[in-house]
């Protein structure tokens, strides 16, 4: 534990001396959806129902455009290979990754969540749980970019995952279309894909006042594929990177 907690300190650190990636965990939701309200500034009855699902959508893909790039980039750099000669488990050094950018993640929704609420004045009724669904997105985000830099040589590689990984969960969440009007093959997909339940989820939080058990279910989901992300990332690491 205490290597696992030196991990995510030293993360922490290295995050604190980039202001780049700063502003890119903690402003750029804010910005993106500041745009967004701006965009349909005419029409808020669309803001007030899309809003929440980019509230979710926006964290998701910074953290984890973010996490795998800087995997990448410690992996090239030799600071990873030189971190698994040492008596580290890969569960540790992943595990160090998760809390330093899930410390990030909680920031990043603090931030935006505060902004979607006061200062946009987006429609929810319980933003302690929006805070919460936000949280474990960017979270979501984290653990698919720590699994995905695993298949990355270069930091160009790690930003050409997104169309691969984050665009079909985008176009299948139901953010475009319901997702029961969509033909068999892509609802099955779609249910298979965890934005979907992330989707659900901030779509439910725009329509209800309590913490119904559809959104205990989509927590579960999102958190066992937090996990499962996590677990694989892991199993993946080698030892050596070449």
């Amino acid at each position: 534990m205490n290597r696992t907690l030196a991990t995510a300190r030293r993360v922490l650190q290295q995050l604190g001396h980039d202001p780049r990636s700063i502003g890119m965990i903690v402003v750029l939701p804010s910005l993106l959806l500041l745009l967004f309200k701006y965009v349909y500034d005419g029409n808020p009855v669309i803001f007030n129902r899309v809003g929440p699902q980019m509230l979710g959508i926006f964290p998701f893909v910074v953290m984890f455009l973010v996490t795998s790039v800087t995997m990448v980039r410690e992996r090239t750099s030799g600071t990873l290979e030189r971190l698994l000669t040492t008596p580290m488990r890969r569960g540790e050094l992943i595990g160090g990754y998760g809390i330093a950018f899930g410390a990030a993640a909680l920031g990043q929704a603090l931030v935006t969540s505060a902004v979607a609420i006061w200062l946009l004045d987006m429609d929810v009724n319980t933003p302690w749980a929006v805070v919460l669904f936000a949280v474990v997105d960017a979270v979501l985000g984290t653990a698919l970019g720590l699994l995905m830099s695993a298949f990355a040589v270069t930091e160009f590689q790690a930003v050409q995952f997104m169309p691969l990984v984050v665009v079909p969960q985008l176009l299948l969440c139901g953010l475009l279309a319901p997702r029961d009007s969509m033909p068999d093959v892509l609802r099955w997909l779609s249910d298979a894909l965890p934005m979907s339940y992330a989707a659900d989820a901030f779509t439910e939080l725009g329509s209800t006042s309590d913490f119904t058990s559809t959104l205990g279910k989509d927590l579960v989901i999102l958190l066992s594929c937090c996990a499962l992300a996590l677990a694989g990332a892991s199993l993946t690491l080698r030892r050596r990177t070449r």
